[in-house]
């Protein structure tokens, strides 16, 4: 009876204060400015795109829409062998692309596993123990992995090519990966640590009584939990990775060169062939765009841990 008279009292308010212009005006606004950040957000993987089937003249007069403005053309496909009469045929410059892909492959996910590995370890360390290092406490340790990212990549520029040349690293996939590893590193410690925070340490005490080691308690009980932010400092290490250029540009010439190093070499004697870079960039765009989509629900859970106590 109490709850049929509450509800009776919630209709009667609803009809007596109706939702009036104010609120429809203030939604309109809202679902205006999101649509326009999704356009400001979406507009230049769109224009990549139609990029790519473009013609020169098409590019240089700035036509967008397609069958509208200008005939899509496969020229920039073409360019790189991945044209449908180009995709079954012979193609020097698929090979090439084939080449730096798998290059980009191999570098990102193995600089971003070993970051996540070695950055997982350290974040449960300094969540769970208590260190001191110098002056240095749990808080200063974990600030001076963040001050890293504060460093330009261009001051570690002339230091690595030496090193790298002394040790035989220069265009080399396994050079690349230690790299990227120590840019990445700071980042995934970061997400992990806030991961870990979140995760009460009376779990870890209980597996303590069960009989399980710090190691078994982190790999058996921890690990388990922390799942949403380990992918989520998996992704955004494999996208910071993937898209990396300076380093790439570098420290390779040939054996190692990477898919960006690829997209930014597309020029000609008659200047930039954007259709071919806008070709290249879509396919460089794609996995990430795929993995984002059908990952995001951890992403975002992971990215968000310990934002809400």
């Amino acid at each position: 009876m109490a709850i049929t008279a509450d509800a009776a009292r919630h209709a009667a308010a609803r009809r007596a204060h109706p939702p009036g212009s104010g609120d429809q005006l203030r939604q309109g606004l809202i679902y205006a400015a999101l649509i326009f950040w999704a356009f400001v957000c979406l507009f230049p993987i769109y224009w990549t795109l139609t990029t790519s089937f473009k013609t020169a003249i098409d590019v240089t007069r700035g036509h967008l829409i397609p069958w509208l403005d200008f005939m899509p053309d496969w020229k920039g496909w073409r360019s790189v062998g991945l044209s449908p009469d180009t995709i079954f045929a012979t193609s020097s410059p698929r090979d090439e692309f084939l080449a730096r892909f798998y290059n980009s492959l191999i570098v990102s996910v193995g600089a971003s596993l070993l970051a996540l590995i070695l950055g997982s370890l350290a974040a449960y360390g300094l969540s769970r123990f208590r260190y001191r290092f110098g002056p240095m406490r749990n808080n200063d340790i974990l600030f001076f992995f963040i001050s890293q990212l504060i460093l330009p990549p261009v001051v570690l520029a002339l230091p690595f090519l030496v090193l790298y040349k002394d040790v035989a690293l220069l265009d080399n996939r396994i050079g690349l990966i230690f790299i990227y590893t120590l840019t990445v590193l700071p980042i995934v410690v970061w997400i992990m640590r806030d991961q870990f925070n979140t995760i009460p340490v009376e779990l870890d005490e209980a597996a303590f009584v069960d009989g399980l080691t710090a190691w078994g308690s982190f790999f058996r009980v921890i690990l388990p939990i922390a799942l949403p932010g380990m992918v989520a400092a998996f992704l955004l290490s494999l996208v910071l990775t993937w898209n990396e250029y300076f380093f790439a540009a570098l420290l390779t010439a040939s054996d190692a060169k990477t898919l960006p190093v690829m997209v930014a070499s597309q020029t000609g004697s008659q200047g930039i062939n954007w259709w071919s870079m806008a070709a290249l960039s879509t396919t460089a765009i794609a996995p990430l765009a795929i993995i984002g989509i059908f990952l995001e629900r951890y992403i975002v859970k992971g990215l968000t841990a310990g934002s809400i106590k």
